[in-house]
């Protein structure tokens, strides 16, 4: 297990959970940086569901375990990781760290886990994964179907391996906070965030002016195949086409040409997990954007069991909300054989760079493992529904299993004489 203990300086050392990034992280960065980072849309229904699906189910432990040899090692895609969880793909990282994505990327590597560069950062794609392979690469597909091809072929020919498809944006969701919080991509310049700049010396210096310095403006680098707009600038038109076309023919076209591992992200229903498989995707993350896109939209934790009932063995991922090791004990639980963690790192990189975001993998992965011996459990392959017990009704105190979907019911006598992983006993 990598020691990253002794990389932690400065504020990081402070921090006893993930949430103690946010509160250091709105100190730090401009208003609309922090904003954008933390804002959902609209009326922030979605943000509120994701955390709030996890408090609706509770753990139920096992005693007397020997738990002593335990491990959260997990085998993805042929790969095996240290712990179940990476960093989930985060557009502008640099503007709210300095070399935001390479730090996070090089961070996820030391520590042996995934990390899932954004389509929207802001350093090319060949310089995060010359300094962190094995590093993914989240795409938004360009309109049109050269761009497409173009854009395939840079990512293949820099040496990502694993393409993960963000397919839940045919359009933009209504970001008012972002409005409210004066930001806009590109970048609007005006005595706002002038003096939004101005009013965070360390953020200015540390990031924006060492950034400018050392490699001129940033450009939104890897949305195409060639170079985007840059992020400052008074046009605030982004540069990207419009993909409310797109369809799964778009998808068979990639899939010809992608020849490495692809994986779609944002799927919320059974019916397009089905088709995903169907069509030569290789794995699924369930998502609804961290709650930036449809407001009032399910938490994928609620709709998780019942893909990864359909989907049987087929890897079956998940982000959105996740914060604690007991989310992930229960994402597991429910069937999720990998889930990514967004917001935290991105606030960690802001404060303590890589090695901030060195700390937070560390203090969640030690979350996970505490959280395995205390339930009673060695790997996570023992992690089941077995171990979870929904919120009881308010009215009668008694389990609301009537109106939960039946992967989600609590387990019957005839139920817990089962292995106690087989829903989540596959590796990739």
């Amino acid at each position: 297990m990598l020691d990253t203990e002794s990389q932690t300086k400065g504020p990081s050392k402070r921090m006893l959970a993930l949430k103690d990034f946010e509160a250091a992280a709105k100190r730090h960065l401009p208003r609309s940086i922090f904003g954008y980072v933390s804002g959902g849309v609209e009326d922030n229904q979605s943000l509120r569901e994701n955390r709030s699906a996890f408090a609706e189910h509770h753990l139920l432990p096992r005693v007397l375990v020997d738990v002593s040899q335990r491990s959260q090692a997990v085998t993805l895609f042929g790969r095996k990781y240290d712990t179940p969880f990476g960093i989930a793909p985060m557009g502008l990282s640099a503007l709210s760290a300095y070399r935001g994505d390479i730090v996070l990327a090089s961070a996820a590597r030391a520590a042996n886990v995934p990390m899932i560069l954004s389509g929207s950062s802001l350093i090319p794609l060949e310089d995060v994964i010359a300094a962190a392979p094995g590093t993914w690469f989240q795409a938004y597909l360009p309109g049109d179907a050269k761009r497409i091809d173009a854009l395939l072929d840079r990512v293949d020919a820099a040496g990502f391996e694993t393409l993960v498809l963000t397919v839940d944006i045919p359009v933009y969701g209504n970001r008012e906070n972002n409005i409210r919080n004066g930001f806009s991509t590109p970048l609007r310049p005006g005595l706002r965030l002038a003096w939004d700049g101005l009013t965070h010396p360390r953020w200015l210096l540390g990031t924006f002016l060492r950034t400018l310095m050392q490699h001129g403006m940033p450009h939104f680098e890897n949305s195409f195949a060639e170079r985007g707009a840059p992020v400052l600038s008074a046009n605030v038109l982004r540069d990207f086409s419009n993909r409310d076309h797109l369809n799964w023919r778009h998808f068979d076209q990639i899939r010809s040409r992608w020849k490495g591992t692809l994986i779609i992200k944002g799927v919320l229903s059974v019916a397009d997990a089905l088709t995903a498989r169907e069509r030569g995707a290789d794995g699924v993350i369930v998502s609804n954007h961290g709650g930036r896109q449809l407001d009032g939209v399910l938490s994928p934790l609620r709709v998780l069991p019942e893909i990864v009932e359909a989907l049987g063995r087929f890897p079956v991922m998940m982000d959105s909300g996740i914060r604690r090791g007991t989310d992930i004990v229960k994402a597991l639980s429910l069937g999720a054989r990998f889930v990514f963690v967004g917001r935290p790192f991105a606030y960690a990189a802001a404060v303590g760079g890589q090695g901030g975001v060195l700390h937070g993998i560390r203090l969640l992965r030690e979350e996970v493992d505490r959280d395995m011996a205390l339930l009673g459990v060695r790997s996570c392959e023992e992690l089941s529904r077995d171990l979870l017990r929904p919120t009881a009704s308010p009215s009668d105190g008694e389990y609301s299993a009537s109106v939960l979907p039946a992967a989600m019911k609590p387990p019957t006598p005839a139920d817990s004489m089962r292995p106690r992983g087989l829903a989540n006993s596959a590796t990739a």
